[in-house]
């Protein structure tokens, strides 16, 4: 079976199970059971944990906010958060003091080993309520289905899609006009090039992120990465990683005695010419710096040849929300065309859609068949293939295992 086909497949079956209930409630029923919703959601503060570190993520949800209170009557209140691990430290804190209800995180983005995490000690809301969404019918569920599976973790409807990721490089063609285009090639340009290279530290999600692609692509057997660590073979299974590591480091920026702290400050080098190479997890985010005058007009996107990694993220309700109704109406409203339209526009956001647009009504098509991605975003035939995300496991055990090798480096 091709892989085109097997993803198309694995996605229905994972449509499948995911709706063999829902597709029993008339819709009739799931329309009242909306408004009652939104009734109850009137007059709620929404307490939404997330990641503060960018500013232009930030003005779009203080526009969504707006935008919630102005149809709906709900207040959107943005924790920023440096680390969603510590959210879920919050959350299960509040569960080991009692606090079933009335708790301090309505709404939290996240993906990967935090949601895993939570789900495993059942500390998220209760099944199908994502699906239960109105605005769940326009997501792409068999042409991107990780939407239905997080790091290999079935989401069961507990958590809604917001966004697409993948990993990408920055570079500037006026001054690099041939990127590094693998791992050898990227050590043989900082090799040729000392100082001229580096990621952000580890657990900073980017950090760990190309720990996670150099893992992938240096790994024995790739398919061990579907399944849990395995603690007797982990120092056998990433010695490569951690050899092509000591290879790299000492050329690196600052001789690998210190990290950028993340994927902003890695697009500040970029641009005052300290570094070559910047790492993103969006697709469209250089065409968005460039359009926020955060990088060169002369900055472009480039992946390596054999694939990047990439997944979906999501937002979640923990058990205990105060404002669950109002939290649903935030997810619901994330997933609209108009709010996916404006999160994909690189001038806003540049974060790519996590919907079938080929499913739109037709002026929601036109709105995105007008958004502008760019001269910095590589089209989706040029994005190559998608790597899947290790399981869960295998994150804590990176970020572990860099720390004890080079943390106090």
């Amino acid at each position: 079976m091709r892989i085109k086909d097997l993803h198309t497949h694995l996605g229905k079956l994972l449509f499948a199970t995911a709706f063999a209930g829902a597709l029993a409630l008339p819709a009739a029923a799931a329309d009242d059971d909306w408004a009652e919703t939104l009734e109850a959601a009137k007059g709620q503060t929404v307490y939404f944990h997330a990641w503060g570190g960018e500013p232009r993520i930030n003005d779009y949800i203080a526009w969504a906010a707006s935008e919630l209170e102005k149809r709906h009557d709900v207040t959107v209140n943005h924790v920023k958060v440096a680390d969603t691990a510590g959210v879920v430290t919050q959350i299960i804190a509040e569960k080991t003091a009692g606090r079933e209800t009335v708790g301090s995180v309505d709404l939290v983005w996240i993906n990967g080993e935090n949601f895993r995490t939570l789900k495993a000690q059942q500390l998220l809301a209760a099944p199908g309520w994502a699906q239960s969404l109105p605005n769940w019918t326009y997501v792409d569920v068999i042409g991107k289905p990780t939407v239905l599976s997080d790091f290999t973790v079935a989401t069961d409807g507990q958590e809604s899609p917001w966004g697409m990721a993948k990993l990408v490089f920055i570079h500037d063609q006026a001054r690099l006009p041939k990127p590094p285009r693998s791992l050898a090639a990227l050590a043989a340009h900082a090799a040729e090039n000392p100082g001229r290279i580096s990621y952000p530290q580890p657990p900073n999600f980017h950090g760990s992120t190309f720990l996670k692609q150099v893992l992938i692509s240096t790994i024995d057997d790739p398919a061990k990465l579907s399944k849990p660590v395995v603690a007797d073979r982990f120092d056998k299974d990433v010695a490569p990683l951690f050899a092509y590591l000591d290879e790299l480091h000492p050329n690196m920026w600052r001789k690998a005695q210190a990290f950028p702290q993340n994927a902003a400050q890695m697009r500040q080098l970029l641009a005052d010419g300290e570094l070559d190479v910047a790492i993103t997890f969006n697709p469209g985010d250089a065409s968005s710096a460039i359009a926020n005058d955060e990088l060169p007009a002369s900055a472009r996107s480039f992946v390596f040849d054999g694939g990047t990694i990439g997944n979906t993220h999501f937002v979640a309700i923990p058990f205990n929300s105060s404002a669950k109704e109002g939290a649903m109406a935030l997810a619901n409203f994330l997933l609209s065309p108009e709010a996916q339209a404006r999160k994909q526009n690189p001038a806003v956001w540049g974060d790519p859609t996590v919907l079938d647009v080929a499913k739109l009504p037709d002026a929601d098509k036109a709105t995105f068949a007008a958004i502008d991605l760019g001269p910095a975003t590589l089209r989706p035939d040029d994005l190559g293939a998608t790597l899947p995300e290790p399981h869960p496991s295998w994150v804590a055990a990176l970020e572990k295992a860099w720390a004890a090798r080079y943390g106090g480096s």
